[in-house]
């Protein structure tokens, strides 16, 4: 019966998922950038949250999400989460229920469709190239961070392609110090085994968030170091909760 399901599911992919998720990437990267432009950044954000429902819901991958309670409304923060694949974008952009930007490299802002959707919408490009530029990178970053408006980053910096947190860098670490705004740390768990990589290795399953309680920046303030190990720890706790 299981080997039924795997195949009906492989055929189901292909004439459903993939498609669905090709031409929604085109449909609502235009409607987000049409949006901002037109209305405002944020509702043009909006457009990206369909999108990642819309995936979701076709995959399809269902989302609990735990600890909305730390989350306090109206206030902007740094999200810091663990990365396990690429559906992570879709577990958090479609179910985390907060406004946020995503930071990505200066190069991505040139990339067909999503580039200039993402610029329009306010998603933050940093530019490392030089002190200076990270410096202007991070000065328009907190333009952009206001009433409520947070940022995402994975500070692990590649996907770990499992239920377990890898050594944090300190680049993100160094934004939301710059930022000075509070880490809301969040834990994904198990859209690697969602999706593994390369355009096929796709199947359903069940997901989970879990929002645990910020932490101040300012506190760690001259210790990087203890910020990034106190924040993997929070992140690390739900996973072995949950095994």
């Amino acid at each position: 019966m299981r080997i039924v399901g795997n195949l009906f599911y492989q055929v189901y992919k292909w004439i459903v998922v993939i498609p669905v998720f090709a031409v929604a990437s085109v449909v609502f990267s235009l409607g987000a950038a049409i949006l901002a432009v037109l209305i405002s950044p944020r509702l043009g954000s909006m457009s990206g949250v369909v999108w990642a429902k819309t995936v979701a819901f076709v995959t399809p991958m269902r989302v609990k999400v735990y600890g909305k309670e730390n989350i306090e409304k109206g206030k902007s923060y740094v999200i810091v989460a663990n990365h396990q694949s690429g559906y992570d974008i879709f577990a958090l952009y479609g179910f985390l229920g907060i406004d946020f930007r995503w930071v990505m490299k200066k190069e991505l802002r040139h990339a067909f469709g999503i580039g200039p959707a993402s610029a329009m919408v306010g998603h933050i490009f940093i530019d490392r190239s030089s002190p200076k530029a990270a410096y202007e990178s991070i000065k328009l970053a907190k333009q952009k961070l206001t009433q409520g408006t947070s940022v995402v980053i994975f500070p692990e910096g590649t996907r770990s392609g499992s239920n377990t947190v890898q050594r944090f860098k300190t680049g993100a670490f160094k934004i939301a110090e710059e930022l000075g705004l509070p880490i809301l740390p969040v834990t994904i768990k198990d859209t690697h085994k969602i999706y593994w990589g390369g355009p096929v290795n796709v199947r359903p399953g069940k997901v989970s968030l879990t929002i645990s309680p910020c932490i101040d920046t300012k506190k760690y303030k001259g210790d990087m170091r203890k910020l990034m190990d106190v924040t993997r720890e929070v992140l690390i706790q739900p996973v072995k909760e949950f095994n």
